[in-house]
C-alpha cells in the first residue's frame, strides 16, 4: 500500500471513518450526560436530522434531550443551522437551548 503524505491511515483517505465531534450545552448536555464526545454514524447520517436520529438510538437521556427539536438549536463548525444542515466527516456539531438575551 502506497504512503499517504499526510500521514493518513487508508481508511481516513477512503472515507470509511466518519468521524462527528459533538457538543452539547445546558439542560441538553444534563439529559445526555456528557457537554462533548467524538461519534462515528453510519454513512446513511448526512444531516443534522438524520444525526439526531442517530442518536435518540442511544438511550433514553438521548430520546429525552431531542424529544421535542422546537427547544434545540444546533450548530454545524460554529455556524447556526437547520435540521436540513449537511454534516460530514471531521464536523462539528452543537447542540443547545435557544438563547435570548436583551
Amino acid at each position: 500500500m502506497r504512503a499517504d503524505p499526510l500521514g493518513r491511515s487508508s481508511a481516513l483517505r477512503t472515507g470509511r471513518h466518519r468521524h462527528v465531534k459533538l457538543l452539547y450545552f445546558a439542560w441538553v448536555r444534563q439529559k445526555v450526560g456528557t457537554s462533548e464526545e467524538v461519534v462515528t454514524p453510519p454513512a446513511s447520517v448526512t444531516t443534522v436530522s438524520a444525526l439526531v436520529d442517530f442518536l435518540r438510538q442511544r438511550g433514553p437521556g438521548f430520546e429525552a434531550a431531542f424529544a421535542n427539536l422546537k427547544t434545540v438549536r444546533v450548530a454545524v463548525n460554529q455556524r447556526h443551522s437547520g435540521l436540513d444542515a449537511a454534516v460530514g466527516p471531521d464536523d462539528e456539531v452543537a447542540f443547545f437551548p435557544p438563547v435570548t438575551g436583551g
